[in-house]
């Protein structure tokens, strides 16, 4: 007895399983945007993904992420010692390269 290669298409997501002998494969068919849209869209995408990048780079460099990381570091290393607010953190940063101005430019 031959089974049919196509069984149908479901209502909802436009997709139709294709069976063989033993596997049935579900097929999605093609984007019908206008390759115009699809463009834009991906055009928007990788503007987002820079915007992305652009704003990760500007936090690092400012050291978004470096109370953070010292409280990694504190729990990791020094179990015992007790973990400074992070207003504490930048006011203890701020004083110690006021007071130490060798690593900068002005």
């Amino acid at each position: 007895m031959e089974r049919p290669d196509r069984i149908g298409e479901g209502p909802s997501t436009g997709r139709r399983a294709v069976e063989s002998d033993a596997l049935t494969v579900h097929v999605t068919p093609q984007d019908s945007r206008p390759a115009a849209l699809r463009g834009l869209r991906a055009a928007g995408s990788s503007c987002a993904t820079a915007v992305r990048a652009a704003g990760w780079w500007f936090n690092s460099i400012l050291g978004g992420q470096d109370y953070q990381r010292y409280v990694d570091h504190l729990t990791r290393n020094h179990p015992g010692c007790a973990v400074p607010t992070e207003r504490e953190y930048w006011r203890t940063r701020h004083a110690d390269a006021d007071n130490n101005p060798t690593n900068r430019c002005c």
